[in-house]
C-alpha cells in the first residue's frame, strides 16, 4: 500500500511523511492517544475511536471468503471452554471470534508467537492474522475455523473487514483530502508496479518466499483496498451493527469516511 510513498515515487509537496512500522495491536492502542495523524487500525478499534478519527476511503484489508484462522494441534469441534491465544483484544479477528463462539477464554500473545505457543501446548488453539494463515499446515497445525469463510456464510457473501486506514479529524478538510488522495495514488502505484512493490514489502516480511508473499499480499491488497465500494462499505457497517447487537462494542456506530 505504501510503496509509492515510501519509495518517493509519489510526490508529497509541502509534506514530510514518516513511516512507522508496528503490529496492528500496537497501532490500535496508540490511536487512543491520537499518536499518528494517519494509522492502520482494526475495525474493532475504530468502533471506539470515532471521536478522533475518520476512515479513509482507501487502504482497507478485507478477507473475501477467507480471513483469520483458528488453529490447533488436534482437530476439535468446538472452542467452548478452550483457551485461545489471540493477537490482541482490539483486533477484528478477536471480535469476529467472539461473535462466532463467545464461550472461550484467551491469552494475549504477539501475533508471531501464536503458532509456537499452540505447538508447545501453552494454549489449546491460536488465532492467526498474518502469514501463518499460509504456513500453519506445514508446521503441523490443523484448522478449527476460517473466520472469513464463516462470515461469508453468515452475511450472504460479504467480505470480512479486518483493518482500515484512519486519519485524525483535527487535520481539517483540506489536508485530509490531500492525504487521502496521496494514499490512493500510492496504493494504485503499488498495484501497477507489483513486482517492485513486492520486493519492497519482502524486506519487512517474516520468512515467506516470493510466491507466498505474492499470494498473501494479493489476499489483502486488492481492488477493495483501492476503494471500499458499496460492497465493502456494506460489509463494514454490517460488522459494526452485528458487533453492537452482540454487546461487543459499546454503542451503535455509523462508519464515517473522509
Amino acid at each position: 500500500m505504501f510503496y509509492g510513498l515510501a519509495s518517493g515515487r509519489i510526490a508529497t509537496p509541502g509534506l514530510s511523511i514518516r513511516h512507522v512500522l508496528a503490529d496492528i495491536e500496537t497501532l490500535n492502542r496508540a490511536a487512543f492517544d491520537g499518536t499518528y495523524e494517519i494509522s492502520a487500525v482494526s475495525f474493532h478499534a475504530y468502533a471506539r475511536l470515532t471521536d478522533k478519527y475518520l476512515l479513509l476511503p482507501h487502504g482497507a484489508s478485507m478477507g473475501d471468503g477467507y480471513g483469520p484462522i483458528v488453529v490447533s494441534r488436534v482437530a476439535m469441534n468446538s472452542l467452548k471452554g478452550r483457551t485461545v491465544a489471540i493477537p490482541g483484544t482490539l483486533t477484528t479477528a478477536y471480535l469476529a471470534l467472539r461473535m462466532f463462539e463467545p464461550g472461550f477464554s484467551y491469552t494475549v500473545l504477539p501475533f508471531d508467537r501464536i503458532q509456537q505457543a499452540v505447538l508447545a501446548g501453552e494454549a489449546d488453539a491460536g488465532l492467526l492474522i498474518h502469514e501463518g494463515q499460509l504456513t500453519y499446515e506445514s508446521e503441523g497445525l490443523v484448522k478449527v475455523v476460517d473466520l472469513g469463510e464463516w462470515w461469508a456464510e453468515r452475511t450472504g457473501g460479504l467480505p470480512l473487514p479486518l483493518g482500515g486506514n484512519v486519519i485524525r479529524r483535527d487535520l481539517g478538510k483540506t489536508l485530509i483530502a490531500m492525504l487521502s488522495r496521496l494514499l490512493e495514488e500510492s496504493i494504485r502505484y503499488g498495484l501497477a508496479h507489483r513486482a517492485d512493490a513486492l520486493r519492497h514489502a519482502m524486506q519487512f516480511g517474516r520468512g515467506l518466499d516470493a510466491t507466498r508473499t505474492d499470494r498473501f499480499v494479493g489476499m489483502y491488497v486488492n481492488e477493495l483496498t483501492v476503494d471500499y465500494g458499496e460492497r465493502g462499505r456494506t460489509a463494514v457497517q454490517r460488522l459494526l451493527d452485528d458487533a453492537h447487537q452482540a454487546g461487543l462494542v459499546p454503542q451503535p456506530i455509523i462508519a464515517e469516511y473522509a
